[in-house]
C-alpha cells in the first residue's frame, strides 16, 4: 500500500476511533491507539515511537480519570442518542476551529443545540444541558478529549513530520 493511501486509511480508523467514543459499545480509544501503532511500527522514527509513547500514556490517563468520575445514568437526564451525536459533531468541530479547548465548548455547544431544538426554549435548554452534562457528558468529554489530542498530535507530526 503506498504511503498515502496508508495515512488516509489510518485517518479513516481514527476517525471510526473518534466516532466510537460517542457510541456505547465500540471501542473508540483503542481504534484510535491501534491506528496510532500501527503508524509507529510502520515509520519507526523517534517522533513515531514518542507519539506512541505519549498517546498510550494520555489514553491511560483517561481511562483512571473515566474510573474516578461518579457514575450517572444518562436515561434518568433526558439525554437522547441525538443528543449525545449533536455533543460529539460539536466537539469534534470546536476542536479543530478552536484547537484543544474548542472540544470543550463545541461539545458543550452541541448538547445546548440539541436541547433547545428539542425542547424550544433557553430556560429549558440549558437546564436540560446541565443535566445531560452531569449526568453522561464529562465522561464522554474526557474520553472524546483525550482522543482529539492522539488525533491531532499524529496529524500534526503527517503534515509537519
Amino acid at each position: 500500500m503506498s504511503g498515502i493511501g496508508q495515512l488516509l486509511l489510518l485517518g479513516l480508523v481514527m476517525l471510526l476511533g473518534l466516532v466510537g467514543v460517542l457510541i456505547p459499545g465500540v471501542p473508540g480509544r483503542w481504534l484510535v491507539w491501534a491506528a496510532m501503532l500501527w503508524w509507529s511500527l510502520h515509520e519507526q522514527t523517534a517522533l513515531a515511537w514518542v507519539l506512541l509513547v505519549c498517546s498510550t500514556a494520555v489514553l491511560l490517563i483517561v481511562q483512571v480519570v473515566l474510573w474516578l468520575l461518579p457514575a450517572r445514568r444518562i436515561r434518568d437526564s433526558g439525554a437522547t442518542r441525538r443528543t449525545a451525536a449533536w455533543a460529539g459533531v460539536g466537539g469534534i468541530v470546536g476542536f479543530f476551529l478552536l484547537p484543544v479547548v474548542g472540544a470543550v465548548v463545541g461539545f458543550v455547544g452541541g448538547i445546548y443545540l440539541c436541547e433547545r431544538h428539542r425542547l424550544g426554549g433557553h430556560g429549558q435548554a440549558a437546564a436540560a444541558t446541565r443535566t445531560a452534562m452531569r449526568a453522561a457528558g464529562t465522561s464522554v468529554l474526557v474520553e472524546l478529549f483525550g482522543c482529539l489530542l492522539v488525533v491531532g498530535a499524529w496529524v500534526g507530526a503527517v503534515i509537519w513530520g
